[in-house]
């Protein structure tokens, strides 16, 4: 290694290479997550225009061979010559960081794009990079290389619309995992944003299918309507999400609250627009004041005060069970943590919502006694399961000595420690145990057997979830703790397999599971630690060869390679995973060289929620709606 450290040394990065040298710092990452990215960037300067008042309709399209293109009716990013650069601003924009017209409040107001580096980072992310702006009557073109201009900005006709239109083909190079967009995710952003942007229009199409598939997002309702959505098919009061809007030092804040009968709570929160996942001071400031307004009126409730003690209050969780909020709102300078902007950190802000929220929704409530009299009640009852599981809590560790739950004896546990090379399987009765217990690789390999109906846990609170004999054994194994206890880093197992028949039954428990780990364990899904397990359908012999084959199709392939009549093939049909031995099962379903797999992943997780609240809810006309619309893709086996 040279020991000298000279001027030579110092390397200088100069236009784009800093955002190609350390992409991560920009987008994120270089894995989907940065992909598409990519698109919100782009997709943020044009409804940035439309919240100036200039834009309303957008169109996103996913062209084949992972081609982008994102066109809006804006003004049309600026072509003319630079005063101080002498080039033009469409290359200044599509080549320069912290270039653009956000920095300038005259132009922009608010806007999500605040680092000024979000279109030109596409430029020097992507393989090659198409701009077309129409403005004036005229149309010009600038095309670019790894973000490097190919040719000046040329007028290459006229044009009676105007706007702007950016094409792009990400770099594989940089994005090594995949450059292949996620349609779900893209649409569940999509719908974000026109929720957020009342009256704007987006249209999002896939041009990679043979019939090319198009939603159209457009909500006058606004955050209103958006809160309206994720209740959707739940009882809610009020009938009509409370609507909260207010403008101080610049700041818009905009607020919708509705409460289900269920318990999870549901908060989303943006600003400028951008979901801000991790929260931040808005965030804070409407939960201190939603807590203190609650125990405001409770003080004044001498009925209700009573099913708790005098000297308890009610807490955030006890006043948030059941809650839908989406809560919006747009400032000038925002401060956000990182270049992904997930929390935000203006102090101001923190203040500003809770004054707006704690005079408004006091104002509310003052007006509709009934409403305010079934939340209160709501949120009580909360208070009073939670003092009564902690007491029940106190006194099992008094007893017990212990802090938490021990190991369920029904666990066959591994014998290696290490999350990341362990995997447990929950499997469905204790004959399907037997044979996944004989069958495993007992180093890495732990098998939980459960046994009777599991806890449909969309119609249940934390406490008894907690207390359920079916859960506990779940809860215990994985090690993480539940509810707010919940903490991933003291996970056990880094593959949470569920392994259960391919029939009806089989289907319910992965049902009921995958409900109980989206409510009460969701970091498990995103962080991708949950896996179905894919047992074989059949198994087929001829000629002392075997097969195991997962579906019809793949039977019939083998049919066909075999080149016999299927009568003297001998074929068996596996109505369940007891039916197989230990050797059978670990060929079929566990050996990892040999198995399949699917991983459960969110890709729209407010879809999500409203296919669970659906499917697992207590409203029977829906659940019956949504199995006939898409009973195309189910397979019942009865």
């Amino acid at each position: 290694m040279n020991s000298s450290y000279l001027a030579t040394n110092i390397q200088v990065l100069k236009g784009l290479e800093a955002v190609r040298k350390r992409p991560g710092m920009y987008i994120g990452s270089t894995g989907p997550d940065g992909l598409h990215h990519l698109v919100y960037e782009v997709v943020d300067n044009s409804i940035d225009e439309a919240m100036a008042g200039f834009c309303d309709t957008v169109v996103v399209v996913l062209e084949k061979d992972d081609v982008v293109r994102v066109e809006d009716n804006g003004r049309g990013i600026p072509v003319d010559i630079h005063p101080t650069e002498g080039i033009s601003a469409l290359e200044l924009v599509l080549t320069r960081l912290h270039a653009g017209g956000k920095f300038d409040k005259g132009s922009y107001k608010v806007s999500g794009g605040l680092h000024g580096v979000g279109v030109s980072c596409v430029n020097a992310l992507s393989t090659w990079l198409e701009a077309t702006v129409e403005k004036d009557g005229k149309k010009y073109m600038q095309s670019y290389h790894i973000g490097v201009p190919q040719n000046p900005v040329s007028e290459i006709g006229t044009s009676e619309r105007r706007g702007t239109t950016i094409r792009w083909k990400a770099d594989p190079e940089i994005f090594t995992e995949t450059t292949t967009y996620n349609f779900d995710v893209l649409c569940g952003r999509l719908r974000e944003l026109a929720f957020l942007n009342k009256g704007i229009k987006i249209i999002f199409r896939d041009e990679r299918l043979t019939v090319p598939k198009e939603v159209v997002f457009k909500f006058e309702g606004g955050i209103v309507e958006f809160v309206s959505y994720l209740n959707e098919n739940k009882n809610c009061i009020p009938s009509s999400p409370v609507y909260i809007q207010g403008l101080k030092d610049d700041v818009v804040t905009e607020l919708a609250v509705q409460y289900n009968d269920g318990y999870n709570e549901n908060i989303l929160s943006f600003v400028n627009d951008i979901n801000t996942r991790e929260g931040g001071t808005h965030l804070e400031g409407f939960k201190s004041a939603l807590t203190r307004v609650m125990n405001e009126f409770l003080k004044n409730n001498q009925k209700l005060q009573k099913k708790i003690d005098k000297d308890e209050k009610l807490t955030g969780e006890d006043v948030r069970a059941g809650i839908t909020v989406v809560l919006s709102i747009k400032v000038p300078e925002p401060q956000f943590e990182g270049q992904t902007k997930g929390k935000l950190g203006n102090s101001e802000v923190r203040g500003i919502v809770d004054s707006l929220v704690n005079e408004q929704l006091t104002l509310y409530f003052e007006q509709n006694p009934k409403i305010l009299e079934s939340i209160l009640e709501k949120s009580v009852s909360e208070a009073a399961a939670r003092i009564a599981a902690r007491k029940a809590k106190e006194a099992t560790r008094r007893k017990s000595g212990l802090d938490s739950f021990g190991l369920p004896g029904k666990l066959a546990d591994c014998s290696l420690k290490d999350p990341e090379k362990c995997e447990v399987y929950i499997v469905e009765g204790d004959s399907a145990g037997g044979s996944a217990k004989k069958g495993r690789d007992s180093k890495t390999q732990a098998i939980l057997p459960l046994w009777g109906k599991m806890l449909n846990v969309e119609k249940t609170r934390l406490d008894k979830v907690v207390n359920n004999e079916k859960l506990q054994p779940i809860i215990a194994t994985l090690g993480t703790g539940i509810g707010k206890d919940f903490d991933i880093s003291k996970i056990r197992y880094h593959k949470i397999i569920i392994m259960a028949d391919a029939d009806v039954d089989g289907s319910h428990i992965r049902t009921l599971l995958l409900t109980f780990f989206f409510r009460y364990m969701p970091d498990l899904i995103e962080q991708g630690y949950i896996y179905l397990a894919m047992p074989p359908l059949y198994k087929i012999t001829f000629n002392k060869k075997e097969w195991y084959v997962y579906d019809d199709a793949e039977r019939d392939k083998v049919f066909a390679e075999i080149g016999r009549d299927p009568d003297k093939i001998a074929v068996q049909r596996y109505k369940g995973l007891g039916e197989m031995d230990g050797n059978q099962l670990w060929e079929t379903t566990m050996d990892p060289s040999r198995r399949k797999m699917m991983r459960v992943t969110l890709p729209d997780a407010v879809e999500a929620d409203r296919i669970f609240s659906t499917l697992m809810g207590e409203e029977v006309e829906p659940r019956r709606k949504f199995i006939e619309e898409n009973a195309v893709y189910a397979n019942l086996d009865v």
